[in-house]
């Protein structure tokens, strides 16, 4: 495989405030990479300096073989971007929404002509192509921003939070078409903040806290080599108690509000001076992306 896109040491700062802090980066073609953080991590930043949208302060990236921001609009022709918020536009139809955007890249009506009934197809919303963007559902509207991404046959797919607000149907469809995209050979670079849509759409991840990297790897191995154990969680108002029996059996134990989360290797002695226990409830399960992602960064919310 070879690099589609790559940041070295790459800088960003607003005022005093460094938000990317030599920031190293690098998409295989063909690999859906995942980017993820809490809020205010850097993610947004990074995606807009990779766009060209805004500049680093140092560093160098290159992205579709194009230095950025040098050659930024030219890049950008190769790329297609799902943001975070749908910015369709409500007066137009779904297939003029499509046909307009194809424009925008200078495509002839002929490409146009060819390649939107296939993107109706992809979005199944073929049979809503002639209706207005401001009568369709949230999922219906994101599946047509995840069409009109494509009308350029993009080199790399960009995904900010694409499935943000969404119900749990929309969201496996999403999820659906996506993997459709990667069996394709298409690349994406995808931030999100559902550890399982990384989990099970990513093959390459990048954490990332305070504009630095501080973890990398495939989702299996980071759960592997952060977590590498079994979680019983532990639910119930009284949970001190049950700390103090629970501690000397598990590798480690965090109490967050009314759940106890018990890190075990060998889960059978816990479980065992759980059952039969009054006033709580647990729930024995493998480890996880959103295991790791709460060890790296913490549990408390970030505003």
């Amino acid at each position: 495989m070879t690099a589609i896109l790559q940041l070295r040491k790459v800088r960003k700062l607003y005022g005093d405030t460094v938000v990317v802090d030599d920031l190293d980066l690098e998409v295989q073609r063909g690999q859906c990479f995942g980017l993820l953080g809490p809020n205010g991590a850097g993610k947004t930043t990074t995606l807009r300096m990779l766009l060209g949208l805004t500049t680093p302060a140092s560093g160098t990236l290159t992205l579709c073989g194009e230095p950025i921001p040098q050659r930024a609009p030219q890049a950008r022709m190769r790329v297609g971007v799902v943001p975070q918020f749908d910015n369709l536009d409500p007066d137009f139809s779904v297939i003029e929404n499509l046909r307009i955007f194809g424009r925008y890249f200078g495509l002839s009506s002929a490409v146009i002509e060819e390649r939107v009934p296939k993107l109706l197809e992809f979005a199944r919303l073929e049979n809503r192509a002639k209706a207005q963007v401001r009568d369709l559902s949230g999922g219906m509207r994101r599946r047509l921003t995840v069409a009109r991404a494509l009308i350029n046959d993009p080199d790399l797919l960009v995904l900010d939070e694409p499935t943000t607000g969404l119900d749990p149907q929309a969201r496996h469809l999403i999820w659906e078409r996506l993997k459709s995209l990667i069996a394709a050979g298409k690349t994406i670079l995808l931030t999100t903040h559902f550890m399982e849509e990384a989990e099970r759409l990513c093959d390459h991840l990048c954490v990332i806290d305070n504009g630095r990297k501080i973890a990398e790897g495939k989702p299996h191995e980071l759960i592997d080599s952060e977590i590498g154990c079994d979680v019983v969680e532990i639910y119930g108002d009284e949970l001190e108690p049950i700390h103090e029996v629970v501690r000397p059996l598990g590798q480690r134990c965090e109490m967050r509000g009314e759940t106890l989360y018990c890190y075990v290797r060998e889960p059978a002695p816990l479980l065992a001076a759980l059952h039969g226990r009054a006033g709580i409830r647990y729930l024995h399960r493998p480890a996880n992306l959103e295991d790791v992602f709460l060890k790296l960064t913490g549990r408390d919310m970030r505003d």
